[in-house]
């Protein structure tokens, strides 16, 4: 076990980039890391990092032994985690990568009653709006939209089935430049943008009655999807523009009057969101208690529906 202790001090420090920040994420001391990647280097006969001032990269020995050993302590945690999960009640940390939308519209209908249910589970959530490798992360499992699923992945429906794109607008900015009535409208009016980090400007998408359109708008705000999205609609309560999000984001300005609903009929519906994970024999026994609770209130969402 001191091996696989040295070898998870090392993963640690590879993937943080450093031992303070290793220590930080991991509570462990930056010299008890230290120690542990020196003894692991002694043992090896070779350099796994190497140390400056100012940074710590691995060697080609560590990269390699990165990819080698990496999904190997994956596979040793879960069989720890399945033996564990014979107990009463399934026990460790359940570690996911979900997007900012996910949190805010997602997230909180399910995971205070997880964690209710599952006293002895811990759960860390880390945002990221990127295409990214769960498994690189050190996640245990994902939520993403169909279209940015990664392959080879076992995906479980989570949260709303069918979900909108809304567009909005302050009254004041309405009286101001008028109200748009057609998608080919908003390319003379004020639009707050967004878009993916490196990625470009994201376009707007319309249907109705079988009818699709795309549009390229342009305005005076541009923010990063996800993390700049609330201050996009403060911009939009305040006129600065029309905004397009997520209906469920924007609902609560709906109800209180500070944005108005705008070609409504227009909308685009897509398919909700999914949790995602390696399809593995052993599944963690907190990811696949998170699983069983995902799916049962799927299936009760469905009924109540049904009624």
């Amino acid at each position: 076990m001191s091996e696989v202790d040295d070898l998870s001090a090392f993963l640690m420090v590879a993937r943080a980039g450093g031992f303070r920040q290793a220590a930080r994420a991991s509570g462990a001391s930056s010299s008890a890391l230290s120690d542990a990647v020196k003894r692991l280097e002694t043992e090896l006969g070779v350099r796994l990092l190497n140390r400056t001032t100012r940074s710590v990269l691995t060697t080609e020995a560590g990269r390699a032994l990165m990819e080698r050993v990496g999904p190997a302590l994956r596979e040793i945690r879960a069989a720890l985690d399945h033996a564990s999960s014979l107990r009463d009640r399934p026990a460790g940390l359940l570690r996911l990568n979900v997007p900012v939308s996910a949190t805010r519209l997602v997230l909180p209908q399910i995971v205070p009653a997880f964690l209710a249910a599952y006293p002895d589970i811990r759960l860390e959530i880390a945002t990221d709006e990127n295409f990214v490798d769960i498994i690189a992360e050190g996640c245990d499992a994902g939520i993403r939209y169909d279209e940015r699923l990664e392959q080879d992945m076992i995906a479980v429906p989570i949260g709303p089935r069918i979900q909108r794109f809304a567009l909005a607008a302050s009254s004041d900015y309405l009286a101001a430049r008028g109200r748009p009535e057609h998608p080919g409208d908003l390319l003379s009016h004020a639009c707050i943008q967004g878009r993916f980090a490196g990625r470009a400007v994201t376009p707007w998408e319309f249907e109705r009655d079988g009818e699709s359109m795309v549009v390229n708008t342009s305005g005076p705000l541009l923010v990063q999807s996800g993390g700049g999205s609330d201050l996009a609609v403060a911009a939009s309560v305040a006129g600065t523009g029309i905004i397009y999000l997520f209906e469920d984001w924007l609902r609560p300005h709906f109800e209180n009057g500070t944005l108005e609903p705008v070609m409504e009929p227009w909308w685009l519906n897509f398919s909700g969101p999914f949790l995602y994970y390696p399809g593995r024999r052993l599944v963690p026994a907190p990811l696949r208690a998170f699983i069983d609770f995902v799916k049962a209130m799927q299936r009760t969402d469905g009924k109540e529906q049904d009624r």
